[in-house]
Formats: C-alpha cells, sequence, structure tokens
C-alpha cells in the first residue's frame, strides 16, 4: 500500500494562485489604514477605515470605481478620497 502525497496541502494560505497577502498594493494598504471618524448611521462613533467607507452601502458601485481609478492614476489624493466618501455618507445619512 502507498500513500499519495498532496503538494495542495503545502502551499501557505493566502499563497495559493500565485497571490501573496502580505504584498498587498500600497494604495490599497493605505485606504484600509487610514481611518475616519464618522458620527452618523451605522459607523455613529467608530473609526471606519476609507476603504470600509468605499465599500459600504452608502457608496454606489460605479462611483466606487470611479474614485479607485482616479486615485489609482493620481489624479486623486488620499485626503480627497477621504472627504469625498465622508461627505457620500453623511449625505445618504
Amino acid at each position: 500500500v502507498s500513500a499519495k502525497i498532496s503538494n495542495k496541502d503545502t502551499v501557505p494560505p493566502g499563497e495559493q494562485d500565485g497571490q501573496d497577502s502580505s504584498k498587498e498594493e500600497p494604495w490599497k494598504t493605505a485606504l484600509k489604514t487610514t481611518v475616519v471618524d464618522m458620527e452618523v448611521g451605522e459607523f455613529r462613533g467608530h473609526k471606519v477605515s476609507v476603504w470600509d467607507l468605499l465599500h459600504s452601502k452608502y457608496i454606489p458601485e460605479e462611483n466606487r470605481k470611479e474614485l479607485l481609478e482616479l486615485y489609482q492614476a493620481g489624479e486623486l489624493t488620499l485626503e480627497q478620497v477621504k472627504m469625498v466618501v465622508s461627505t457620500i455618507v453623511t449625505k445618504a445619512e
């Protein structure tokens, strides 16, 4: 009787399919680590990352895509993205 060893279990989590989660895009890391103090809706009294705000129910998908494209292209600064998403969420509430 011979046992086959699967290589599938030897790949560390996050590195499957060529994705290394520790090498996240710098722009994405910046959005995830920059927090906003929100005083509206479900975010009231919490510090929320710009990334989480961008992906909240308050930001329509087409707006999110446009903001991310402009930010990645260097046409918007992190502060500008932060201000825009904060304003959208505040007005939505």
